[in-house]
């Protein structure tokens, strides 16, 4: 291991995101006790006024945060040997004098590390602490149904190399968050329910090649995240996404509400026609038999691809104006519409974003959502086109993950050195 992350949150908790991410760890008992609580406080409350202010002296600091120059002196020292900040010459003002120098948050050392498990694919990712992609690995896999032990020894590769990349870069990757398609469990490192990958009860941390096991979290919640920490999105807003299965993440006040047992956000599975077809959950008529990648495929008359991924097909037809592609899309809009209106009416979010497949295909399914949204929200408040696609595609979960590292050393720096 090359260094030491504050585990990952299991998939219960309700998560700070963004600014409140700098807090304080929980105070400690004693005098002793209690100043070294008030220096880790004071410590993350230097590293986020730099990491939220440009061209800042030291003194500056001092200013802003109502410490004393000595005091943040001394937390700056810190902070530059934990790599976490570097201070560099002031850009020249003309005046006379000894020229002041300026702190940033490093753009080497220690950084975030994303890993991702799709249905068709795997991931690796690293960013630095400003939050920039200096590492990108995707390679197209199917997994679905392998065996699990054979796919996570392939991550592991894709890991390595990721890794070996990043430190010739000057980065120090640290433990990863593996993103995942399915319900993390409450052991460490147990994958619990993944319907789309056929998988069940998995102990990735038993079947993890090497050291370093990565922590779990679900790849709906991350892609919410990365919309939130990449200022994409309000403090209030409901993340859906799709590909193989349909997930959604709620965001409100800037925290991630993953409900009391975890299962928070299945929205593929609100029936959108009663009287449709069984769906494997047991239900009729759920959205995911309308509205996910294979289902709109299949409604297209494609055939399922060998050598490329379902949504590229179909992005490929729709702007190829393929009647059958532009029509499946349409009806999974009006599906997804419906869906959201209930949801919508339920929890009044600020805004709706499309991620994954569904940020791709949005330039055919927002029309169609925002008609229903119409149709059916007429005596509630909610602007249709606060509907919107996300920015980052297909990248948000993996991303996520990546960042959910940088923001956890964000927030808590005094845990590197532990």
């Amino acid at each position: 291991m090359t260094g030491t992350q504050p585990k990952a949150h299991g998939p219960n908790t309700v998560r700070h995101s963004g600014a409140a991410y700098f807090g304080a760890d929980t105070p400690a008992h004693g005098p002793a006790a209690s100043q070294l609580s008030m220096r880790r406080h004071n410590l993350a409350l230097v590293l986020r006024t730099v990491a939220t202010h440009t061209d800042l002296s030291r003194a500056d600091v001092a200013a802003r945060t109502g410490l004393t120059r000595a005091a943040v002196s001394s937390l700056v020292d810190e902070l530059i040997a934990a790599e976490l900040v570097r201070e560099g010459p002031m850009a020249s003002s003309g005046r006379a004098g000894r020229p002041g120098r300026t702190l940033a948050l490093n753009d080497s050392g220690p950084a975030g590390f994303g890993l991702e498990i799709g249905v068709g694919h795997l991931g690796a990712c690293v960013t630095d602490l400003r939050g920039e992609v200096r590492v990108w690995r995707r390679v197209e896999r199917a997994n679905a149904h392998r065996d699990p032990a054979d796919v996570l020894a392939a991550l592991a590769d894709l890991a390595a190399d990721a890794r070996t990349e990043a430190q010739t870069l000057g980065l120090r990757p640290l433990s990863p968050l593996l993103s995942v398609p399915g319900l993390p469990g409450p052991g460490p490192a147990m994958l619990t329910h993944a319907p789309n990958l056929g998988w069940h009860d998995i102990p990735i941390a038993t079947l993890w090649p090497g050291p370093d096991t990565p922590e779990l979290e679900n790849e709906a919640n991350l892609g919410a995240l990365a919309e939130l920490w990449t200022a994409h999105a309000p403090g209030n807003f409901l993340h859906v996404s799709a590909e193989a299965g349909i997930g959604a993440a709620l965001v409100i006040d800037g925290r991630l509400y993953s409900g009391s047992r975890g299962f928070a956000g299945e929205l593929g599975h609100m029936p959108v026609h009663p009287d449709g077809p069984r769906c494997t959950c047991g239900s009729r008529g759920c959205l995911e038999l309308y509205a996910n990648q294979d289902a709109v495929l299949h409604a297209a008359g494609l055939p399922e691809p060998t050598t490329t991924d379902p949504v590229t097909v179909l992005t490929e037809h729709a702007n190829a104006g393929h009647p059958g592609a532009l029509e499946a899309i349409e009806r999974a809009g009006d599906a997804l519409g419906i869906a959201l209106a209930g949801a919508i009416g339920l929890f009044d979010p600020a805004a709706v974003v499309l991620g994954g497949a569904y940020a791709e295909l949005g330039g055919w399914l927002l029309p169609r959502i925002r008609r229903q949204l119409e149709n059916r929200l007429t005596v509630r408040p909610f602007d249709p086109r606060t509907v919107t696609a996300s920015p980052l595609g297909r990248r948000g979960p993996i991303l996520g993950a990546a960042l959910h590292t940088t923001q956890e050393m964000l927030r808590n720096p005094a845990a590197l050195g532990r």
